[in-house]
């Protein structure tokens, strides 16, 4: 169970929950409730989240990437925790775990009278469960060819935030697209962190990653503006809503503080514990914009 539990990895988590929070928060600040929705859009997304870990784990297992230079937590394939064989009845099991979450949740939102919104979501579920496989898995894995960034942003972003507050209003906000821009750019961010730690790894394993086409400094200039993007979002829908700032400057200091650690990195080492920090910072982000617009409005 340890190995397993090891290969879910257990840090991403809170970071692929963000945007449900978010989105089902706004959707009870506007006196929409229903707690299956928010349980079920939950566990669908930790699905989500494992399958994409083991499918990550798999795909680069198989194809070498992950060998004894990367900079990063040793992999369950890579030490020989597990097979190759395991890992993939793995995938299996949880994309059939993932779509069972899924349409469960599609029928506790939509019921029978709402088929187009359910075949939508339909849709969408498929879609982030061929994604979360995709990334890495298979000829034309999109996070071999510089497209993960894309994917992150949509999925993480916009898909989890307008989509899970679709799920109790049945409507789309459009100001509800600027906590979803600023939590896809920070989970982008933590991305191109982790592309940034194993750019040598990555060029010579042959997997084109952002980082790798455009060069580590680049790299870097690329990552202060999708971050600083992620907090000039936050604090526009804060006064769009005339809510409480005090997310909004939170994310603010955190940010300042980690972009001049990254400005100052000089080892693929040093954006290692960046990842950690931001991936926590905007789970917890998450939260204090979610309880400012529960509690303090």
């Amino acid at each position: 169970m340890k190995k397993w539990i090891q290969a879910a990895r257990l840090r991403t988590l809170p970071l692929s929950v963000s945007g449900i929070i978010i989105g089902s928060a706004y959707a009870y600040y506007r006196e929409y409730e229903n707690w299956e929705i928010v349980v079920l859009a939950l566990l669908t997304t930790l699905f989500f989240q494992i399958l994409s870990n083991f499918a990550n784990d798999y795909g680069d297992g198989v194809k070498g990437t992950d060998n004894e230079n990367r900079v990063g937590p040793q992999r369950a394939i890579q030490s020989g925790a597990i097979t190759a064989s395991q890992m993939k009845k793995a995938i299996i099991i949880t994309s059939v775990l993932s779509l069972i979450s899924a349409v469960t949740l599609i029928y506790i939102s939509f019921g029978k009278e709402n088929f187009g919104y359910s075949l939508l979501f339909f849709v969408l579920g498929i879609a982030s469960i061929v994604a979360a496989i995709k990334y890495t898995v298979g000829k034309g894995a999109y996070g071999y060819s510089g497209f993960g960034d894309v994917f992150v942003f949509i999925f993480f972003g916009l898909v989890s935030v307008l989509g899970s507050n679709f799920l109790f209003t049945k409507e789309f906000d459009m100001v509800l697209v600027l906590p979803a821009i600023a939590i896809g750019f920070l989970s982008v961010a933590v991305l191109n962190l982790n592309n940034m730690r194993d750019i040598e790894n990555d060029r010579n394993s042959g997997k084109n990653t952002i980082v790798v086409k455009m060069g580590l400094q680049a790299a870097k200039y690329y990552h202060y503006t999708i971050v600083i993007l992620a907090v000039l979002s936050i604090f526009v829908f804060s006064v769009l809503e005339e809510i409480s700032y005090f997310a909004a400057l939170f994310i603010t200091v955190l940010m300042f503080r980690h972009l001049k650690t990254v400005q100052k990195a000089k080892t693929y080492t040093d954006f290692d514990p960046e990842l950690k920090k931001v991936a926590l910072g905007t789970f917890a982000l998450a939260i204090i914009l979610s309880l400012t617009m529960v509690f303090f409005n």
